[in-house]
């Protein structure tokens, strides 16, 4: 008898989680953090780039980001882009160091960040569902073509069931987090 890749559906479940902790890091919440700007893209030499394969991005005060570009000539590319970015930060350059002040974070901007928040988890589970149906879809194929009784299928289900719920669940505990996180003052 074959049986469904049962790691291959977790793995797959845990690169939605990956991709929504990636997007949780680019959210802010009131702290400077280096990731902030890791959506960031900058035009560089005719293409578009991230801003960390441009700069060094560092934190040296809670309410301040540092960027670094190496070429001076990036200098003016990488301060409109984040200021084009959408995330309310206005830079200012010095030489080649650009100083990008992070605001204080008023209750309506906090409200829209846990919106936010929640969008990207239910993208996350979503994607996570998908993964189920995926799975669930492949164990009808199985049973069907006699690979499975259905009695295993039946049991496989409920495993493929109980890693998701579990993935689910991982991913609305890392919202709590990142709603608390936002909320703080």
């Amino acid at each position: 008898m074959a049986e469904p890749d049962i790691d291959d559906l977790s793995r797959r479940m845990d690169g939605a989680i990956e991709v929504l902790r990636k997007e949780f890091a680019g959210l802010r919440t009131g702290r400077a953090s280096p990731s902030l700007l890791e959506p960031v893209t900058v035009e560089a030499y005719g293409t578009q780039m991230p801003i960390n394969q441009v700069a060094t991005i560092a934190a040296p005060e809670p309410r301040l980001l540092t960027v670094q570009v190496w070429d001076k000539s990036m200098v003016h590319s990488a301060e409109k882009a984040i200021r084009d970015a959408g995330l309310g930060l206005n830079p200012m350059s010095e030489g080649q160091l650009i100083r990008v002040p992070i605001p204080e974070l008023n209750e309506e901007r906090r409200q829209e960040l846990s919106r936010i928040a929640a969008k990207y988890t239910e993208q996350a589970k979503v994607a996570v569902r998908n993964v189920r149906r995926d799975g669930m879809d492949r164990l009808k194929r199985m049973e069907k073509e006699g690979e499975l009784s259905q009695d295993d299928h039946h049991m496989w289900s409920a495993e493929i069931q109980k890693i998701t719920d579990a993935h689910v669940e991982k991913v609305e505990g890392m919202l709590t987090q990142k709603q608390q996180d936002i909320m703080q003052v």
